[in-house]
């Protein structure tokens, strides 16, 4: 018999398991990548600041820092940042340098013009704007108040700055129309209203435009007439009440009706807010006066609306 092999025989050899571990440097490993994520959002978030800064009007940046001002000591309450517990510039403090690609600037940001190309911030004309639109808003108020009837309509005036001057609406709500329907007739309350606006801008020496505007609502089958016809009644209703009310007619530049094409609230056409009469003060800025042809065929400027053509 022959013998076995005693290789065959011999155990089976053992089985070695050999672990490595490696340990990465630093910066090879995944923390920065969290920390620069932050970063990016950290930089995110501040310019987004930086764009609602530039986007928003003073009175509602003033009425933000207000929210965020500390209740617990004493500040200044009007805006934060200056004259308290910072310490520091307000944000609308103007500068002493010039900036150039037409921005104004202020010791804590350079604000860009407004979208009517206007400076909104850092004293200048902005300034004046924003105190002349506080100083009417007012006004307007305080008369309406006097008369406990009228008191409630206060919300029915918005006073607003335009590229041409400035511009006072008198909106129709759910609750308040100026105007019978469809009509040319002004409510009791209108009238009031009417009699506050020519007692409040008899102080003020701008022309004025008045403009009359309606909802998109169609007119029913067999009615001869329109948006166009119905807006501008409406404006010389608004024209005749003023001067009832003692305003000079000579005040008066031009009155215009523009019917459905300048919505007041642009989402729903049909909304009746968008029934409103405008009063636009012109100011200094506003454009030339038109030339008219005579009948030489030689242009003729139109007279001066504090002069009126007899």
């Amino acid at each position: 018999m022959a013998e076995a092999d005693p290789k065959l025989l011999a155990p089976p050899a053992p089985i070695i398991i050999k672990r490595i571990i490696i340990q990465e440097a630093g910066h090879h490993g995944g923390a920065w990548k969290v920390a620069y994520a932050d970063f990016v959002t950290a930089m995110m978030a501040f310019f987004l600041l930086l764009w609602l800064l530039g986007a928003t009007e003073e009175k509602a940046r003033k009425g933000i820092a207000d929210y965020f001002t500390p209740t617990l000591v004493k500040m200044r309450q009007e805006s934060a940042g200056s004259d308290g517990l910072l310490g520091g510039s307000s944000l609308t403090d103007v500068d002493n340098y010039p900036h150039a690609m037409g921005q104004t600037g202020t010791k804590s940001i350079t604000i860009p013009r407004g979208v009517t190309g206007g400076p909104k911030e850092g004293g200048g004309r902005g300034e004046l704007d924003s105190e002349k639109l506080k100083e009417l808003r007012d006004k307007i108020e305080k008369k309406l108040v006097k008369r406990r009837q009228l008191s409630h309509l206060a919300r029915q005036v918005r006073v607003m700055r335009a590229p041409e001057g400035i511009r006072i609406d008198l909106m129709d709500d759910a609750d308040f129309s100026m105007f019978e329907l469809g009509t040319t007739i002004l409510t009791k309350d209108a009238r009031g209203l009417l009699e506050v606006m020519a007692d409040t801008l008899e102080d003020e020496n701008a022309p004025l435009i008045l403009r009359g505007h309606t909802d998109s609502l169609p007119w029913r089958d067999g009615v001869g007439a329109n948006n166009w016809s119905l807006s501008s009644g409406r404006a010389e209703a608004t024209r005749q009440a003023l001067v009832l009310g003692g305003l000079a007619p000579k005040r008066i530049s031009r009155i215009e009706g523009v019917a459905e094409t300048e919505p007041l609230i642009t989402d729903n056409p049909a909304d009746p807010r968008n029934r409103r009469i405008s009063l636009l003060l012109l100011d200094g800025r506003a454009a030339p006066k038109p030339e008219r042809t005579g009948p030489t065929g030689k242009s003729a400027a139109v007279p001066d609306a504090k002069k009126p053509a007899r």
